[in-house]
């Protein structure tokens, strides 16, 4: 099986392999590396996709420890170190961007490039941050049972594309949330830090996200200073899963403008030799 012992986790990943660019694909809350599964039957031919599971998600095996997205983060870049992969495109659909934004900021000059879906920079409101923690008290007396549509509903908002995760959530265990929903209202804003990303980044949101309101999209795109926005008409908070077309058609100009940018620097340097 494909783990990687990294600070005391044994982190899963799946990893098309080859010497193409590395993309790195970090998913969101409640979801695992299966949520991109679309995108990188997409990329595959022209990249090297890894996608893992983060703590407490998926088949990684946590030492079951409290832990921060920053800690998230170090896991992320110890999977590269593992991999001995030194500078990757990281894409994060929300909970996955905190990690993927965080990782960028502790080692920028690992990062060539980021996508962030679905996400914020800012911090949720105090309501919202209590009914995380409900949710969490109500999984760990009853497990999913009781709040499965409400969390199709919020995190993936199409009923055709919920039932393998509400499978997934009916398996899991009754304190496989506590941790990570302490790390979703615990952590950080990243809006003072935003001006520290200057790779280039896309932004991808759904209009009609009631997880993350598109708004917030706007203003992270706005905040980052070589960042391009994509609006996705009528998605929710799971494009990759429910519009993974679009999805993909936004990854693939983006990444192959890197392409070309690489190439013509690396042309340049030649010349300049």
């Amino acid at each position: 099986m494909p783990y990687a012992d990294v600070n005391g986790q044994k982190i899963f990943f799946e990893d098309t392999g080859g010497s193409a660019p590395v993309v790195i694909f970090s998913h969101g809350f409640l979801m695992d590396r299966d949520m991109f599964a679309a995108q990188v039957e997409a990329l595959r031919s022209r990249f090297r996709c890894i996608a893992f599971d983060q703590r407490g998600f998926g088949q990684t095996l946590s030492n079951g420890a409290p832990f921060t997205y920053w800690d998230s983060a170090q896991d992320l870049l110890g999977l590269m170190d593992h991999l001995e992969v030194g500078q990757a495109t990281l894409v994060g659909q929300s909970q996955g961007a905190f990690i993927s934004m965080r990782a960028m900021l502790i080692a920028p000059h690992r990062v060539n490039s980021l996508v962030l879906i679905s996400t914020r920079a800012g911090l949720d409101t105090d309501e919202q941050n209590n009914n995380f923690k409900r949710l969490a008290d109500e999984w760990s007396l009853n497990g999913s049972s009781n709040v499965q549509q409400m969390l199709s509903r919020l995190l993936i908002s199409d009923d055709e594309y919920a039932s393998p995760w509400t499978a997934k959530w009916s398996t899991s265990s009754k304190d496989s949330l506590a941790l990570p929903v302490a790390a979703l209202v615990g952590r950080d804003d990243l809006t003072p830090h935003l001006t520290n990303i200057s790779v280039p980044t896309l932004v991808i949101h759904g209009t009609a996200d009631i997880a993350i309101d598109v708004l917030h999209g706007r203003q992270l795109a706005a905040g980052i200073a070589n960042a391009r926005l994509v609006e996705i008409a009528d998605a929710g908070h799971a494009p990759p899963l429910t519009h993974a077309l679009q999805t993909a058609q936004a990854l693939l100009p983006f990444l192959h403008s890197l392409e070309i940018t690489a190439c013509a620097q690396a042309k340049n340097k030649g010349a300049g030799q």
